[in-house]
């Protein structure tokens, strides 16, 4: 029962520990993080010149990995007694590191859409963004950024 008890437990700050790391912003149509927000951005128009499905990855930080191996490390050591713990400790945090690694990942991927976008003199640009706004191909749209970031909205 107690072994069941510390399984739960570091099962579920596993779990918010990857989510903490899953809240890093992605670039969207409708959401600004504070360091956005207030500040000067160009505008420019344009027309939506093809659209591409994509997912959206953040970068593995072995944050999930490494507290999933951790947790499950002293999980797997309350198993057994002498080496039987260490055996324990060993596999729980193989198992933890896994876990924890699989759990990040899935938090971290979002469905983003890629629009490309033909701006009123003639460029091309392509955006990779959530796809939180629906696009079709001719629809008119301002492409908002500075210092090489953007967003696209209607």
């Amino acid at each position: 029962m107690k072994i069941q008890k510390i399984l739960l437990h570091s099962t579920l700050l596993v779990i918010l520990g990857s989510s903490v790391i899953a809240c890093t912003s992605v670039p969207s149509s409708t959401g600004y993080d504070t360091q956005q927000a207030g500040t000067l951005q160009q505008v420019q128009f344009g027309t939506v010149h093809s659209i591409r499905n994509v997912l959206i990855e953040n970068k593995d930080r072995g944050v999930g990995q490494a507290s999933g191996a951790v947790l499950g490390g002293i999980a797997g050591s309350h198993v057994g007694g002498g080496s039987g713990k260490i055996a324990g400790a060993v596999v729980g945090a193989v198992l933890g590191g896994i876990a924890g690694s699989a759990i990040d990942k899935n938090i971290q991927t979002k469905r983003g859409i890629e629009i490309t976008v033909r701006l009123g003199n003639g460029k091309m640009v392509a955006v990779t963004q959530l796809a939180d706004e629906r696009f079709n191909i001719g629809d008119r749209v301002k492409v908002v950024g500075d210092n090489g970031q953007a967003r696209i909205t209607h």
